[in-house]
């Protein structure tokens, strides 16, 4: 706890100059509002000393009334002022947020749930906002109060001051109990709330998997007895903090009839007016007032807290490795080699062992083998979206991990299964790999992977907008898009991951000539299902269990007739 409070105040210490100004008027406005049993005391006082008088009451009246307005208008300002530094605070810590999620190590990224990470970045912050604001609002100036406060009761009765002291903070103690209780409900409350986003996250991307398997009831079962376990930690964490606020109440109530029985003894004995304990009761109310506001917030403010220990665990994540200061991998030609690589994803089981393999400029290289056996993990490790575990990759004699990763990837053409497009038009989403292309060679290449035909007849042609990842888009229209990109980029190497598996017979045939221009003369590495695709390689790596089981041509393979010849005859008997 303390950790993440030290943490928000480096964030809010960038507003200096605002705090300050927030603290100048809750001082200014506190002492005011403080000023006016001042003067309505004097005004008891002097009827009482010379009688019913409506020129002096009328003046005590009048300042009252402006000293009233002008407290209304520093506590207007000092709202102003205190919503802008938790906005631009929330604002920081957001920018901070998204900043790391695009530096974390992509293992992060694929351990966690998806609608966890969006809800730390959105829902917690929001949670954290609203916290951050009542603190702002109640706590800062409610503990400004009771200091000001003291010091006005003080200069009018030291007995009754220090009757008043004595006995409310009995509140905070009680305060501080229920609060420590509750923080590990309000954490498991904010965990619980993670992983329902995360179910509702994944329900609504795979809606049409939920729907075709009847999947439905078994999700909402799911949906149920997460919500079930939030109402129980919610409730719990609400009806143990809601203690508070009755408890500081009743303690509030008797510092009042305290300084009630205190007060008229002094007046009694002569040791304060009647004016004089009319303000120390009024002063009274104002200083128990923060101890009620602040224990009835203190449940938004733990909740607030424990959503911004979340927010700083995302934030103080190691992100990966930094290559700021390495040079850039220039004139790629396609030389690609792997020398004694091992990688597992968990250390207690080994994926990939020993692997070598040396590719030339302009070899195609396909990987094949069951599922689980590492191609898709050979691919993140040429791509560095992983480091190896020991051993090392070269392209063009350097080790990727001596060279930039954008250099790296911008060598490298992408196609994936699983495809990706981002909201915008259809033309946003080709030049994705380059922004500066021309409308010919946008046609071109469009033409090239016969996408052009369907685009020609969407209702604006490239201007087309697409939803979040293509969801207008048919799975093979989806593809098309992202073999274009590809196409019009151009780079020196390509990666084809099962880059035809969602589109028709008759067009594969047409895309696989257009592949056979792509890859005239670039590093190519092709992993594929269909042997079909592949009979042409130059080299064929088959894989099992993380292993390059076997390595040769298509007709090398089969004059073998071993694993391949297996997986080849299985698909065509």
């Amino acid at each position: 706890m303390k950790n993440t409070v030290k943490k928000l105040l480096g964030f809010l210490g960038k507003s200096r100059t605002a705090l300050m100004m927030s603290v100048l008027l809750a001082a200014a406005s506190i002492c005011l509002s403080l000023y006016v049993p001042i003067l309505f005391g004097s005004a008891i006082d002097n009827i009482l000393d010379s009688g019913v008088s409506f020129g002096p009451i009328l003046e005590f009246l009048t300042r009252a009334g402006i000293v009233v307005v002008i407290c209304a208008i520093l506590q207007w300002a000092m709202g102003i002022i205190n919503n802008r530094i938790t906005f631009e605070t929330v604002r920081r810590v957001r920018e901070r947020a998204f900043e790391k999620l695009e530096h974390l190590p992509l293992k992060y990224i694929d351990s966690n749930a998806y609608g966890d990470l969006l809800s730390r970045v959105i829902s917690d912050v929001d949670t954290f906002a609203d916290g951050l604001l009542m603190g702002f609002s109640q706590v800062f100036t409610g503990i400004a109060t009771i200091i000001v406060t003291f010091g006005f009761m003080l200069s009018i009765s030291l007995k009754v001051a220090l009757v008043a002291a004595l006995l409310t903070p009995l509140s905070v103690f009680v305060a501080r109990f229920v609060a420590k209780n509750t923080h590990s409900l309000f954490q498991k409350q904010s965990v619980i709330r993670g992983e329902q986003t995360a179910l509702i996250d994944e329900m609504t991307g795979g809606a049409r998997v939920v729907a075709a398997y009847g999947y439905r009831g078994r999700s909402e079962e799911r949906f149920d007895k997460i919500n079930r376990e939030l109402e129980k930690t919610s409730r719990r964490a609400i009806f143990y903090s809601s203690l508070v606020n009755p408890t500081t109440r009743f303690v509030n109530a008797v510092v009042y009839a305290a300084v009630c029985l205190v007060g008229a003894m002094t007046v009694i004995s002569g040791g304060m007016t009647v004016g004089g304990l009319s303000a120390i009761l009024a002063y009274a109310n104002q200083f128990t007032k923060p101890f009620n506001e602040i224990s009835g917030v203190i449940t938004e403010l733990q909740n607030a807290l424990v959503c911004a220990q979340r927010i700083f665990e995302l934030i103080d994540q190691e992100p990966e490795v930094s290559d700021e200061n390495l040079p850039e991998l220039k004139d790629i030609k396609g030389n690609v080699a792997v020398e004694n690589v091992a990688f597992s994803y968990d250390p207690k089981r080994p994926l990939i062992k020993n692997f070598n393999l040396k590719v030339e400029p302009g070899k195609r290289v396909a990987i094949v083998g069951p599922t689980g056996c590492g191609k898709t993990t050979l691919i993140n490790l040429l791509m560095r979206f992983y480091d190896v575990d020991s051993g090392k990759i070269s392209v063009e004699g350097e080790d990727i991990r001596n060279i930039t990763r954008h250099s790296l990837r911008q060598g490298y053409g992408m196609v994936l299964q699983d495809t990706w497009l981002r909201s915008g038009t259809i033309r946003d989403n080709i030049i994705m790999g380059k922004p500066d292309a021309t409308e010919e060679e946008i046609v071109a290449a469009s033409k090239a992977t016969h996408a052009h035909s369907f685009i020609k007849r969407l209702p604006q042609g490239y201007d087309t907008p697409v939803g979040e990842d293509g969801g207008n888009l048919s799975a093979g229209q989806r593809q098309l898009l992202c073999i274009t990109r590809v196409m019009l980029s151009a780079p020196p190497m390509l990666i084809l991951d099962e880059a035809t598996s969602n589109i028709d017979t008759k067009t594969e045939l047409r895309v696989q000539r257009a592949f056979e221009k792509l890859m005239t003369g670039k590093t190519s590495f092709i992993v594929a299902h269909r042997l079909s695709t592949i009979m042409s390689a130059d080299m064929i790596l088959v894989m099992r269990d993380g292993n390059v089981v076997e390595q040769g041509t298509h007709s090398e393979l089969m004059e073998k007739g071993g694993f391949y010849a297996e997986l080849y005859n299985s698909q065509f008997s």
